[in-house]
C-alpha cells in the first residue's frame, strides 16, 4: 500500500472555503455526540445550502468522525473530530480532499493520522530488547518526547524495575 502524503490532500478549511466560493449561504452545524466517554469521541458535522434548507431539516450532506484517546495524536480529539466530520461531510457533498483524484473520502487530517499510525514506533518492543537501565532511559526520554502513550511509558518503566529489582547494572 503505497504512503499516504499529506500534501496531496487539500484541507478542510480550503475545501470549505471552495464550498462557501459556490454556495455563499452554505453553513456548516456541528454536534458532538459522544464526548470523551471511555476515551470515545464522535462527530456528526451537517451543511445546508440555504437557511430555509437547515430551518427545514434538510441537509444537503452529513458526515461523522470519531476519535480515540490513547491513539497516535493524543491532544486535541475534539478539534480532530470535528474537523473530520466536517472533511467528511464535504466529500460527501463532492469537495473531496484529494488534489490528484477526486474520489477519496480521506482528509488531510485523517492522511496524516494514518500515517503517523503506520509508522508509530513500537516502543514496548524495543524496551523488550533493551540489555541496559541506561538504555531504558534513553529510551523512555526519546518515547516520552516523541508523544508515546501513558501505557506505553508505564511499560518501558515497567522493564526498568526489573533491571533494579532483578540485580541487573545499568
Amino acid at each position: 500500500m503505497p504512503k499516504f502524503n499529506p500534501a496531496d490532500y487539500e484541507p478542510v478549511e480550503v475545501r470549505l472555503q471552495r464550498a462557501m466560493e459556490i454556495y455563499p449561504d452554505l453553513r456548516v452545524m456541528t454536534d458532538c455526540v459522544i464526548a470523551g466517554v471511555d476515551g470515545k469521541w464522535l462527530f456528526k458535522a451537517s451543511i445546508y445550502l440555504t437557511d430555509a434548507d437547515q430551518a427545514a431539516e434538510l441537509p444537503k450532506a452529513t458526515g461523522w468522525a470519531s476519535e480515540v484517546e490513547g491513539g497516535p495524536q493524543t491532544d486535541f480529539k475534539a478539534e480532530l473530530g470535528e474537523t473530520s466530520a466536517i472533511g467528511r461531510c464535504l466529500a460527501n457533498m463532492g469537495f473531496t480532499g484529494n488534489k490528484k483524484a477526486q474520489t477519496t473520502r480521506m482528509t488531510a487530517e485523517e492522511a496524516e493520522k494514518a500515517n503517523k499510525t503506520a509508522t508509530k514506533q513500537d516502543w514496548v518492543l524495543e524496551a523488550s530488547k533493551m540489555k541496559t537501565l541506561e538504555g531504558l532511559r534513553k529510551l523512555y526520554a526519546e518515547a516520552n518526547a516523541k508523544g508515546a502513550t501513558q501505557d506505553e511509558l508505564k511499560q518501558i518503566r515497567a522493564r526498568a524495575d526489573e533491571f533494579t529489582t532483578g540485580g541487573k547494572q545499568g
